[in-house]
């Protein structure tokens, strides 16, 4: 199992492939670094190198006491990647992954050959801020998985309960099944409570994917596309699917993704 002692931490990775290009993934909350399950082999077979690891806080990596923010996660990203010796890469970050991709580009942009915002906002706003409010009061009360279940009810869209019953209890055991301490949930949820880029997306200058699912209820799409509107130069793109569309519709998500790291490959 590899691990990077970095920032005083342990980080859990996975480094892939002997492609010429590296492609690097950033979870979102909860996730650990399994739930790129349905991407990683497209990656590969598209010829690239892929590195993903565990945030600080889940899986096997260190879960210090929080609150936690996005530009400490970014920080971790940062630290990781050059103890690998990584430069000149993809950034793909989800949801909250997506927020510490924005501070990892704002901070680090010259190590990154391009950035891909997922299912991701700039800032909460109302709407988003209630519900992640209402997760923080029923973690510490009715447990991590019972909250996860309800996360489930916002990530997948109608016709999934509907028609793929199979997968669904797949996702229910797996957070059925969560070992994350309840103080480090907490402490990966004040990531996206607090994450807010708005007054700095026009400094961001790599070239940029903002990408959504075209029923995302949870992190609404007029907020990832809100996002897109002040990256200067930056694509928009959405595929079928909600929140989760990684995982209920992934050849399409990971094909949207590749097309845009191939327009700005190394030739």
């Amino acid at each position: 199992m590899p691990v990077a002692r970095v920032n005083d931490i342990d980080v859990h990775y996975k480094l892939e492939g002997d492609g010429a290009e590296t492609i690097v993934l950033i979870n979102g909350l909860a996730d650990d670094l399994e739930t790129w399950v349905f991407q990683i082999e497209d990656l590969l077979a598209a010829g690239y190198r892929v590195l993903r690891f565990d945030n600080r806080g889940i899986g096997a990596s260190s879960k210090p006491a929080g609150p936690y923010s996005s530009r400490m996660l970014a920080d971790d990203a940062k630290a990781l990647v050059d103890s690998l010796g990584l430069t000149d890469f993809h950034l793909m970050g989800v949801s909250m992954g997506g927020m510490i991709a924005q501070e990892y580009a704002l901070a680090y942009g010259s190590d990154l050959r391009s950035a891909t915002f997922a299912c991701t906002y700039a800032a909460p706003g109302p709407f988003c801020s209630r519900m992640f409010d209402m997760w923080a009061g029923m973690a510490p009360v009715l447990g991590i998985p019972y909250v996860m279940r309800d996360v489930t009810l916002w990530a997948f869209t109608v016709p999934f309960f509907e028609q793929r019953g199979e997968e669904l209890a797949e996702f229910e055991t797996a957070m059925r099944y969560m070992d994350q301490p309840v103080h480090a949930y907490l402490a990966q949820l004040a990531v996206i409570q607090q994450h807010d880029t708005t007054s700095r997306l026009s400094q961001i200058a790599v070239h940029t994917l903002v990408l959504a699912g075209e029923q995302d209820i949870l992190i609404p799409v007029s907020l990832s596309r809100r996002m897109h509107e002040q990256i200067p130069g930056s694509q928009w793109a959405t595929t079928r699917g909600g929140h989760a569309c990684l995982w209920e519709y992934p050849a399409e998500f990971n094909q949207t993704f590749l097309e845009f790291t191939k327009q700005h490959g190394r030739g």
